[in-house]
């Protein structure tokens, strides 16, 4: 069928039906860079952050072709492959990492702003390092996600920036003339954490969740895990060991240096969180027992295959948090992927009130903790 903003679809993300696949400042993007794109030629466009394909198909629709696209959820990257399909428009993108391969010799750059400034570093950095001195990189977003340090962090890269006018709430940074830039570095930083006799060092790349540091769930987790060593034997049945939505792979590591002989698999869908856990991994000297895998939810791993999942779930889907949460699928892919007796052990905000969810997707659900935020749930599958 004939592309259409309207016709997007967000499969396979189905876990906030209740989100919208473009708009305004798709569209405005779109409008803004009309021009450049039109003189770009074949392959010079570049689309970045682009969820579901509303600016990747509605270049190529205007006539681009040899699109570059980098998605860092892999259910907006299948998302774009679907909708390109469905609007016959496969042929004209390539879905590909953020590294220098992708925007190297750009002309123009279509980037959706993310929310963290350090993502936005990375991805500036990266554009001013590699693309042609004439790059022209259009960055917008809604005005509410906006903030002044964005023009901050464009301005370190390039020597002019220009703002559009603001359109249905909807705002362009428009970046020229490249000052140079690097390939993205990881961050690190080393904390005491609860369970370990020395630091775990954190590796992040910009974007993602909570950075370098260790947020206050999985702070709270960890320390409930010290207590209760649910891999103590011989209690455990036999399977595998999974950190689901393992962000910088903090857990995955903590299980890996806790116990010397553990092999664990940390799996999320983000490409910064899979980029930050093999640095995180790496940092602490347990590449070679820490997998790490870019994956929705567990569609990877078999069913009935771990004895232990632990968790830290989102609730937010970008910038939103959806009716019912983001988490659901998660439990109900740790439901299928754990032997019968095997254990899913998550931290979440109180709030979110998820034990009837547990209950119904994995098992039998207590109540290991709580404090004034967070609660630690153990599900028994069945």
């Amino acid at each position: 069928m004939p592309y259409s903003p309207d016709a997007l679809r967000r499969f396979p993300d189905t876990d906030a039906p209740d989100l919208t696949a473009s708009d305004a400042a798709d569209r405005l993007l779109l409008d803004e860079s009309a021009a450049e794109r039109n003189a770009a030629g074949p392959g010079r466009v570049v689309v970045i952050g682009d969820e579901y394909g509303a600016l990747t198909l509605g270049a190529a629709d205007a006539g681009a072709s040899g699109i570059r696209v980098h998605q860092d959820s892999l259910a907006g990257e299948r998302a774009i492959a679907a909708n390109a399909e469905s609007a016959g428009l496969g042929g004209h993108l390539r879905a590909m990492p953020l590294d220098a391969d992708l925007v190297a010799d750009a002309r123009v750059v279509l980037l959706r702003l993310p929310r963290a400034l350090d993502a936005l570093e990375d991805v500036a950095a990266l554009i001013a390092a590699h693309a042609t001195p004439d790059v022209v990189v259009f960055a917008g977003g809604r005005t509410k996600h906006m903030s002044l340090g964005m023009n901050d962090v464009l301005r370190r890269s390039f020597a002019r920036l220009d703002v559009s006018h603001a359109r249905q709430k909807s705002r362009v940074l428009i970046a020229r003339s490249p000052l140079g830039g690097s390939d993205p570095q990881p961050r690190r930083a080393d904390h005491a954490v609860a369970g370990l006799s020395r630091p775990l060092a954190v590796c992040a790349f910009g974007g993602a969740f909570a950075g370098t540091a260790v947020d206050i769930g999985t702070r709270f987790l960890l320390e409930q895990l010290t207590a209760a060593d649910p891999l103590a034997e011989p209690r455990r049945p036999e399977g595998s060991v999974i950190d689901l939505a393992c962000g910088t792979g903090v857990l995955a590591t903590w299980l890996a240096a806790r116990h010397p002989s553990l092999p664990v698999i940390a799996t999320d869908r983000s490409a910064a969180a899979v980029a930050s856990a093999r640095a995180t991994v790496a940092a602490n000297g347990l590449a070679d027992r820490v997998e790490v895998v870019r994956d929705l939810g567990l569609s990877m791993q078999p069913s009935r295959s771990a004895r232990l999942i632990v968790l830290n779930p989102p609730f937010h889907a970008g910038a939103a948090v959806p009716r019912g949460g983001v988490a659901d699928p998660l439990f109900a892919d740790a439901g299928r992927v754990l032997v019968p007796g095997g254990e899913l052990w998550a931290v979440w905000n109180s709030a979110q009130q998820h034990r009837p969810a547990l209950e119904r997707l994995v098992g039998p659900t207590r109540q290991a903790a709580r404090n004034a935020k967070f609660t630690v749930t153990v599900s028994t599958a069945r």
